[in-house]
Order: structure tokens, then C-alpha cells, then sequence
């Protein structure tokens, strides 16, 4: 215990005093309390279920780009060494005229075949012998492949049928489009027992399928695709450019069993190549941690963002209701200071009440952020992920906002003159 000057001793404001004014401070005005809190229970609430949703649905990105990972090998041609291919290949596209076979022999592939984009002649374009106007040649891609590469890529056919060996063997003019084109070009399943056609530039080549997906390489993206044997496009518009980063150049697709793709890329070279493995350049697609980080990032800066405004208006909120607190307790105030309060007690007592009324936003908030992810996770029966970094100190941001909000009302609480505010009565 402590005197002051006068031999009385000093006052003091314990924590569970300060606890109970602060309390009691907020339970006599239970509406404007709720109102307060509103802001920061918002902002804790977006700032828990943004890292929330964000980590879940990162996780359901990566376990489906990691699906594809585990099932995809790709193979490029880098060009034969002095410009010599070397024996058994086939010089037109550079890798060996049985490569479908070939890679089937290695354990673990399902299929595999070559394919690539056909260079064509400026101006060229597509028109369907059923349809009264053509579509612009830019929009339209034009890819040779081989049977193996049709299974590889993983076609959902939605009528017809796909490229055979003896189609490809025979260079036969017939075509597989995805169902974007065949629409645009007046071609639907119920015409191809007619046999419509599909013009590029002034070559004829039968529809005999009509896919809608694909698991690798054609995507049916907007423009669409229109699939050839390789051999007739050989035949129709001469060899791919060798090497890579060529526009139409050749590569070898394969589809694997789950986990067998790095097994397979390790024997790949030599098994097509056993003179020149070194040639061959193969890969699995990109890893999808990049794109993956990537979308993370942006969705979460975005949201943060949200989150950090509805942050800052609960804070104004609750720096406005402690002002509004502090005018309307002038009486109090004097009547504290007069009977021994020190200016730190009446600033302590007015920042109790913004940091609790923030900790129970946070609280509440919190919760309420909790909630929503495990009710988006379990609806989309996803599993839910709740990084406990963030979500267990989200209380404590809500009471730093009601901390850093209460600062000044308490302040300006603090220098209150004990005979003004007396006066004020």
C-alpha cells in the first residue's frame, strides 16, 4: 500500500474491478452493445472463413491436379543430333513409326500416342457440309494424332465413334470434332448416320464422332478442336516442325496408371530411342503447386481485403460508441475523479469496455466463421481445413481492435476536468 502526499493512501483500480465496470458498463445498454460489436464480429467472421474456404478449396485443387499429375507423361522431340534421325524412326514427326506400341509394352501405361497441331495456310477455312457459313480459321484448331493418342487423351464421346488404326493405316479422311464445332458447323449426333462433313480450306474429312471432354492435351477450349489420323494429315499438309517450341510439333502423349507416371518417364527415352535417348525430352505436367499458390493468393488477398474493411468499420463503430459512452458519463467521471479516481483509472475503465466488447465480437465471429466453412466443406463434401494459426488467435484480433478503437475516447476520458464535469450536471 501506498501514501500520497496527504497520508491517505492512493488510490488504485484493480483488474477485476475494472473487469466489472466494464461489464456492467456494457450489460445497462445491451442494443448499442450488440450494435458495436456487429463490425468487428463481421470482420473476424470473413477473416476466419476466407483462410478457411481458401485452404479447403486449395486442397480440393491440388488432390484433382495431382490426380492428373500422377496419370500424365508427356514427351518431346528436341530434334535428331546433326540433323541425322537416327534408324527406326520416322524423320516425318521424330519418333518411331511404332511409338504407340511401343510405350504400351512399359508397365503401367494405358496408352500413348503421338500427336500435333497441323499447320495450316493462311485464310483457311472450316465449313460443315450441312451448315451455311464457315467459321473463321483462327478459331478452329486443326490436330493430327495417332489411334493411341485418341485413347490417351481420354475422349467422352457423345456420339459416333473414334479414330481407328485402320483409319489412320489406310489415311483415310475422316475427322473426330468436339461438340462446340460440330453445333457451329450445322453437325449433330442424329445427322452423323448421313456421314456430314467437315471442310478445311477445300478437303473433305467424314464426321465420325462428336466429344464433348478430355482428360489431356484437347481441352475443347472456346474455337474448338477437330481431330485427324495422323498419317492423313501427313499425307494432306506435310511433316511437323522438329524441335521444341515449334508451333506444330510433335510429342508423344501417355495416360498411366495412378502412380506409375515417374516409372514410366524414367524408361520412356530409352525404350523409343535406345540410340539417342538423350533426345527426347520427357516430363509430367507442370506441378500444380505454382497455379495453385497462385489462385491461393489472389482469393485470399481479395477477401482479406473484405475482411480488413469490415474490420475498420467495427473499430469506427466501436471508437463512435465509446465517444458517444464518455459524453454521456461526464457526471460519472467528475464524480470518480472527485472521490480519488486517477486519470489512468477512468482511461483504464473505458478501454476495458472497447477490448471486451472487441474479444466478444472476436469471439462470436470466430465461431461464426468456423461454422461456415464446415457447412460449405460438408456440403460440397469436401473435407474441411482449419489452419489453428489463424483461426485460435482470431478472438485476439477482435480485442486489438476494440483495444486500439477505445484508445482515444478513453484518452479524451482521461483529461476530463473533475470540476468541468460537475459543472456539467
Amino acid at each position: 500500500m501506498t501514501s500520497d502526499a496527504t497520508g491517505l493512501t492512493a488510490p488504485r483500480l484493480a483488474a477485476r474491478d475494472a473487469a466489472a465496470e466494464a461489464v456492467a458498463g456494457i450489460v445497462q445498454r445491451p442494443g448499442r452493445s450488440a450494435l458495436t460489436m456487429l463490425g468487428t464480429i463481421l470482420g473476424v467472421g470473413a477473416f476466419v472463413a476466407v483462410l478457411g474456404l481458401t485452404a479447403t478449396s486449395a486442397g480440393q485443387i491440388s488432390r484433382q491436379f495431382t490426380l492428373l499429375e500422377d496419370t500424365t507423361v508427356t514427351v518431346a522431340d528436341n530434334g535428331p543430333t546433326n540433323d541425322v534421325a537416327p534408324p527406326g524412326t520416322n524423320p516425318a514427326i521424330g519418333f518411331p513409326a511404332d511409338a504407340d506400341q511401343i510405350a504400351d509394352h512399359i508397365n503401367g501405361v494405358i496408352a500413348a500416342g503421338v500427336w500435333w497441331p497441323v499447320s495450316l495456310p493462311a485464310g483457311t477455312s472450316f465449313t460443315g457440309s450441312l451448315a451455311l457459313s464457315a467459321t473463321d480459321d483462327q478459331t478452329v484448331s486443326l490436330l493430327a494424332v495417332s489411334p493411341g493418342a485418341v485413347r490417351a487423351m481420354g475422349l467422352s464421346l457423345t456420339a459416333g465413334s473414334s479414330l481407328s488404326t485402320y483409319e489412320n493405316d489406310s489415311r483415310q479422311h475422316v475427322a473426330l470434332v468436339d461438340a462446340g464445332t460440330a453445333a457451329a458447323l450445322g453437325i449433330s449426333a442424329a445427322r452423323l448416320p448421313s456421314h456430314p462433313a467437315v471442310f478445311v480450306g477445300g478437303t473433305g474429312y467424314t464426321v465420325v464422332g462428336i466429344y464433348h471432354s478430355a482428360q489431356r492435351v484437347v481441352t475443347g477450349e472456346p474455337g474448338g478442336v477437330v481431330l485427324i489420323p495422323a498419317n492423313t494429315a501427313l499425307a494432306d499438309y506435310g511433316n511437323p516442325q522438329p524441335g521444341i517450341g515449334n508451333e506444330d510439333e510433335a510429342q508423344l502423349v501417355v495416360a498411366t496408371r495412378v502412380g506409375a507416371a515417374r516409372a514410366v518417364a524414367r524408361q520412356l527415352a530409352a525404350a523409343e530411342l535406345p540410340t539417342d535417348p538423350s533426345r527426347l525430352v520427357v516430363s509430367s505436367p507442370p506441378s500444380p503447386q505454382t497455379l495453385q499458390s497462385q489462385v491461393t493468393g489472389d482469393l485470399t488477398g481479395l477477401f482479406l481485403i473484405l475482411a480488413l474493411i469490415s474490420l475498420l468499420i467495427g473499430a469506427v463503430g466501436i471508437a463512435n460508441t465509446t465517444l458517444v459512452a464518455v459524453l454521456e458519463r461526464t457526471e460519472e467521471i467528475g464524480l470518480r475523479r472527485a472521490v480519488g479516481a486517477r486519470p489512468r483509472h477512468i482511461a483504464v475503465q473505458f478501454l476495458a469496455e472497447s477490448t471486451t466488447l472487441g474479444t466478444l465480437g472476436g469471439l462470436i465471429g470466430t465461431c461464426i466463421g468456423v461454422a461456415i466453412v464446415v457447412i460449405f466443406a460438408a456440403a460440397e463434401n469436401w473435407t474441411a481445413i482449419l489452419n489453428p494459426v489463424y483461426t485460435l488467435p482470431a478472438p485476439l484480433i477482435g480485442a486489438f481492435v476494440g483495444l486500439l478503437a477505445g484508445a482515444y475516447p478513453a484518452l479524451r476520458a482521461a483529461h476530463t476536468s473533475p470540476l468541468a464535469a460537475l459543472r456539467h450536471q
